[in-house]
């Protein structure tokens, strides 16, 4: 668990101030061993996790169904659709109840091309040594590598993970999901387990949580803790802000060198089962979850 001892502060308080929650530590969850990340790399080319729900690129889908994932309307609309006689498949009206559609048959709606891309919601355990872009010019490694197998719609990374940063990445082609998990206003929560190469000073936490000022304006820290265990050189902080690299700015800042910098949360999500270099698809529950915060 992550604690902070605030006893020492409640002892320390002078007769008669009042309580400042603003300038105590908050507390987190705490980091388990899988969301710490421990255990081994495992190969994504040559290792598939286990139940993990991996599309079928060739299976046929009903005329209705396919209307509904292109956004156009439920199914049951879908149907009336269908019976009206405005819905063609190949240039030919289809009005049959159960037609299937199949892959590469060009499908119109009242004269327009419909394109129902299934949309596709993967999460990976970044390692470290991969950078966090579609491609680079200069042969390095990418995360997409790592996610190349997982869907054969064309997916893109939430966010940014810098290369020696390791942890939860987030990839869709939901382009309305990924605006709002990174829109400034509703920035998705995420948690980061730092190892710093020396013990924290209790009051560098205090700043985080009031606001550090660095060049690019002031950011406040949602929680910053100790992390059980780790000697006072391990830290687990969570916030909302998108800035670049803010988290290993912020300790630099105070002279610290980050040694280890994993996020275990992001938007709710968690490591759990979930090896590092490996990904998988999220559950419907988990879709709904994200798009219902």
């Amino acid at each position: 668990m992550l604690e902070m001892n605030t006893r020492r502060n409640k002892n320390q308080k002078t007769k008669g101030s009042k309580k400042n929650s603003s300038t105590s530590p908050k507390k987190i969850k705490s980091l388990s061993n899988k969301e710490k990340g421990k255990g081994k790399y495992i190969d994504h080319k040559t290792r598939l996790k286990k139940g993990d729900p991996l599309p079928s690129f060739n299976d046929e889908v009903r005329l209705n169904k396919y209307l509904s994932n292109a956004g156009i309307c439920s199914r049951r609309e879908a149907d009336e659709l269908i019976k009206m006689g405005i819905v063609t498949v190949n240039g030919i009206v289809v009005m049959e109840m159960g037609y299937k559609v199949k892959p590469g048959d060009v499908v119109k709606y009242d004269g327009e091309t419909i394109n129902a891309e299934t949309k596709r919601y993967v999460l990976l355990n970044k390692p470290k040594g991969f950078i966090t872009t579609m491609d680079d010019p200069m042969g390095r490694k990418t995360v997409m590598s790592l996610v190349n197998k997982a869907c054969r719609e064309r997916i893109y990374p939430v966010g940014r993970l810098d290369k020696e940063t390791t942890g939860l990445l987030l990839f869709t082609n939901d382009g309305d999901l990924a605006k709002k998990l990174t829109h400034p206003r509703h920035k998705a929560s995420k948690m980061y387990h730092v190892t710093l190469d020396k013990k924290v000073n209790k009051e560098h936490l205090f700043v985080l949580l009031n606001g550090i000022l660095l060049e690019d304006g002031t950011t406040k820290f949602d929680a910053a803790e100790y992390v059980e265990g780790g000697e006072g050189k391990e830290v687990g902080v969570e916030l909302h802000s998108g800035k670049n690299r803010i988290v290993r700015r912020s300790f630099e800042s105070f002279g610290y060198k980050v040694n280890k910098l994993d996020r275990v949360k992001f938007a709710g999500l968690t490591k759990k089962d979930l090896p590092r270099g490996m990904h998988r698809h999220l559950t419907e529950q988990e879709v709904a979850f994200l798009k219902m915060k």
